[in-house]
C-alpha cells in the first residue's frame, strides 16, 4: 500500500507545485473534501479557497479559484485556474483588492456587476485566510 501520493498544482501558465504528500484537503464547490493514498479515482470541480496538504506532519497552503481536481493512481492534479502558495501572497495586495471590489459592489448598477464584485471580493478575502492560516500554523515565513 502507498504511503505517499503525488500533488501537482498546475494553472494555464505555469507549474505551481509537485510534491510527494501525504494528504490533501481541497475547496470544492460542494464542500471541501480530502484525499488519502490510495484513493478511488474522483474528479471535483473547485471552488475558491485554501487547499491544503499535509507533508512530514505539516501542513501548508496553497490558495486556489475554479478548476478542477482529477485523482488518480495516487496522484492529485489540480488544474485551477488561479492557484498561489500561501507564503507567495502579497497580503497588502490582497487588502488593495478586497477595497476595490467592496467600492465595485457599491457602484454596482446590475447584478452583473454585483457579481462579479462579489466574486472579486471573496477572492480577495480567501488569499488573505490562506495567507493568515499558513502564517498562524507557521509553515510560511513573513
Amino acid at each position: 500500500m502507498a504511503k505517499d501520493l503525488r500533488l501537482e498544482v498546475v494553472t494555464p501558465d505555469r507549474l505551481v507545485l509537485s510534491q510527494e504528500v501525504e494528504y490533501v484537503g481541497a475547496p470544492g464547490i460542494e464542500g471541501e473534501f480530502g484525499i488519502m493514498p490510495n484513493h478511488i479515482p474522483f474528479l471535483s470541480a473547485l471552488g475558491v479557497g485554501s487547499l491544503y496538504y499535509k507533508l512530514d506532519g505539516k501542513y501548508y497552503y496553497v490558495f486556489v479559484a475554479g478548476g478542477f481536481a482529477e485523482v488518480s493512481s495516487n496522484k492529485v492534479t489540480i488544474l485551477a485556474e488561479i492557484a498561489e502558495k500561501a507564503e507567495d501572497i502579497d497580503l497588502e495586495r490582497a487588502r488593495r483588492a478586497e477595497q476595490r471590489a467592496r467600492e465595485r459592489m457599491q457602484k454596482a448598477e446590475d447584478n452583473i456587476a454585483q457579481a462579479r464584485a462579489q466574486a472579486a471580493l471573496q477572492r480577495a478575502m480567501q488569499r488573505m485566510t490562506c495567507r493568515s492560516t499558513a502564517s498562524s500554523a507557521g509553515t510560511c515565513s513573513l
